[in-house]
């Protein structure tokens, strides 16, 4: 019989977990990197005239020559001592960057510097097309436009509000009842957004898979649209990812026999409050659980978290930004000490 296996959690041990103390470390190492890209030669268009400082005279554009493109940008920081095992790499949902599991809007840490002062080795990613990675021409290069999310769009796709809560004044949005995320830092939160493409899905996994080789054994954790990226680059590479854990991944892989190669990677899938109320989530939540019930029926190690179910109400797709956050790490961090990720 298919099924996944639950954490056997209840919400007190939760919070028991949540209450511990972090871990004085230093900063042994920080710095950064590209990988990933390609280079394209352009060549045929128009030569044009542009004034890029007011007063200055027209400057020459010629569009024309050599690029890199497709690049993914890594910033790192290593603690001393390190307790973790492996590094962990840690992957941004659509829309987004690496400033996802940096500092939360409403001014306090994120999950960057939660794990690290768990003593892991953080790999924090702007994924191709986004960030410190830069995008590329279209459509000479990135063959579609880039999409740009509103803020109506992220307050009830990420459920912070029910559909129809935003209002343009914060005082007149309507959160759901118990709802995790600072709702007052709404406007600081879309500073965040970027550009996204829809074309880029093969680029951004081989940049993925580029860092994997680059950095090694690893642990990967993954947000949303990173989700799919994940699995893939776990599939790619099941000698490299010693874990996966996804906070609601917008994609898996389809059940079948090539899941056989991950049978003996550990995986972690969360899932928020409210996913039944919003329509992206009712259609997207179901692969990650057809992946999870096919993976462990093949002998695979995946542990669903659905947090409503072990007592852990309101909690929004922005999980590592709702004031709760350091309770989710918590969660997470004893997975990972259960699965011998850790020293």
């Amino acid at each position: 019989m298919k099924r996944i296996r639950k954490v056997a959690a209840t919400a007190a041990a939760v919070c028991i977990a949540a209450a511990l103390p972090a871990q004085a470390q230093v900063l042994k190492e920080f710095g950064s990197f590209h990988v990933g890209g390609r280079q394209v030669t352009l060549d045929g268009y128009p030569v044009t005239e542009s004034v890029f400082t007011q007063g200055a005279k027209p400057t020459r554009v010629d569009p024309n020559g050599d690029f890199e493109v497709e690049q993914m940008y890594v910033q790192y920081l290593v603690p001393e001592p390190t307790r973790a095992k492996y590094p962990l790499l840690m992957w941004h949902g659509g829309g987004l960057t690496g400033v996802t599991w940096d500092t939360k809007p409403d001014g306090q840490p994120g999950w960057m510097q939660y794990f690290f002062r768990q003593g892991h080795p953080v790999y924090v990613s702007d994924a191709v097309e986004r960030g410190r990675a830069s995008w590329a021409r279209y459509p000479e290069i990135f063959k579609g436009p880039p999409f740009f999310r509103t803020k109506k769009e992220a307050w009830e796709t990420f459920r912070m509000g029910p559909e129809g809560s935003y209002s343009l004044d914060p005082a007149k949005r309507t959160a759901y009842p118990e709802g995790k995320f600072p709702g007052a830092y709404l406007d600081q939160f879309a500073k965040q957004f970027v550009p996204r493409w829809t074309v880029n899905d093969g680029p951004t996994l081989a940049a993925y898979n580029a860092e994997i080789q680059k950095v090694g054994p690893a642990v990967v954790m993954v947000h949303s649209q990173a989700g799919n990226f994940g699995f893939q680059a776990a599939l790619a590479a099941p000698d490299k990812l010693r874990a996966v854990i996804a906070i609601e991944p917008a994609g898996a892989p389809p059940p079948g026999p090539a899941l056989d190669s991950l049978k003996n990677i550990p995986m972690l899938i969360i899932w928020g409050d409210n996913v039944d109320k919003q329509e992206i989530w009712i259609r997207q939540q179901p692969a990650s659980r057809a992946f999870a019930d096919d993976l462990n029926a093949r002998g695979g190690k995946v542990e669903w978290i659905d947090l409503p179910k072990i007592g852990i109400r309101g909690n929004s797709h922005m999980t590592m930004m709702d004031t709760n956050s350091d309770q989710i790490a918590a969660l997470i961090q004893d997975w990972m000490k259960r699965n011998g990720l850790m020293r």
